[in-house]
C-alpha cells in the first residue's frame, strides 16, 4: 500500500498576527520557528518518521518553494518529497498538491501543516482505517456543551438549542482517503463551485462511502493564534525530554 501525505502550507496565517509572525522572522505562521526549525518541518518530519508513508506533498506560496524546498530536501533524506506551488485556498492548494500526487497512490493523507504534535500510533491507526473503509479523520471529542444559535443580533446571538455532544466530534487531521475518491471529490466541488472547510466535507457530499473517526489528542492543536506558540513550545519541550529518557 502506497501513501502519500500534502501538507497545505500556502497560508497567510493572518490569525496569527502580523506582529507575532514578524517578531519570529516571516509572515507566516507555518514558517515560524520551534525549537529552532519551522513550524511546518517539524510537522513534516512527523510523517518522515511513519513507516506508511511514502511520499510528502508540501503546498506552498511560490515566493516560499525555492527556500523550504531546499530545507525539506536538506532534512528529509528518506522519502519523497515534492513542492508544488499553493493556490489562494486551502482548497486550491490541497488540489494542486494532488495533481502532483504519484498515479500509482493508494491513500492520500492531508495535515495541516501546523499540527506538528500528531503522533505516529495515530497516523498509523487512521491510514489502517482509511485502506479498510476509504476514507478516515481524525477527531475528537468536545468537552464544552455547544450551542446551536441564530445570527447576530443588537443584543447579539440568541441560542436556539443545546446540541447532545454523544453526536459531535471536532474534526482534526491527518484526514485521509482512496486517491481515486479524493480525485473525484475535488471534482465534483469545482464543478459545484462547493466550497468545505476540509477534504472531509468534499468526500461527504459524494454519499459513496462512510467517513471513519479516529480519535486523536488535544496534544494534536493547530497552532494558529499567538498564545498557541506557548503551548506548541511546551509540548516541543515535553517531546524531547521523552526523547532523552527513552
Amino acid at each position: 500500500m502506497k501513501v502519500a501525505v500534502i501538507l497545505p502550507a500556502a497560508g497567510l496565517g493572518t490569525r496569527m498576527g502580523r506582529t507575532s509572525a514578524e517578531k519570529a522572522g516571516t509572515s507566516r505562521k507555518q514558517l515560524m520557528q520551534l525549537d529552532g526549525a519551522p513550524i511546518l518541518l517539524h510537522t513534516a518530519r512527523k510523517f518522515a518518521a511513519s513507516p506508511d508513508v511514502q511520499q510528502i506533498i508540501v503546498a506552498l506560496r511560490g515566493e516560499d518553494m525555492e527556500r523550504v524546498g531546499d530545507v525539506l530536501a536538506r532534512e528529509i533524506r528518506n522519502k519523497k518529497v515534492k513542492v508544488v506551488e499553493g493556490g489562494n485556498s486551502r482548497q486550491e492548494s490541497v488540489e494542486h498538491a494532488l495533481a502532483a500526487v504519484d498515479p500509482d497512490t493508494d491513500l492520500v493523507a492531508v495535515h495541516d501543516a501546523v499540527r506538528p504534535f500528531i503522533d505516529l500510533a495515530t497516523i498509523g491507526k487512521v491510514i489502517a482505517e482509511a485502506a479498510e473503509f476509504g476514507a478516515a479523520i481524525v477527531a475528537i471529542v468536545p468537552v464544552d456543551t455547544v450551542k446551536q444559535v441564530t445570527g447576530a443580533q443588537a443584543g447579539g446571538p440568541k441560542v436556539t438549542t443545546t446540541i447532545p455532544r454523544e453526536r459531535l466530534v471536532l474534526a482534526q487531521t491527518p484526514q485521509v482517503f482512496r486517491l481515486s475518491l479524493l480525485q473525484q471529490a475535488f471534482q465534483a466541488a469545482r464543478k459545484d463551485g462547493f466550497v468545505g472547510t476540509d477534504e472531509s466535507s468534499l468526500v461527504e457530499r459524494l454519499d459513496q462511502v462512510e467517513v471513519r473517526v479516529v480519535l486523536g489528542s488535544d496534544r494534536n492543536i493547530k497552532i494558529t493564534k499567538p498564545g498557541d506558540m506557548d503551548l506548541a513550545r511546551l509540548f516541543m519541550e515535553q517531546e524531547a525530554a521523552g526523547r532523552r529518557t527513552s
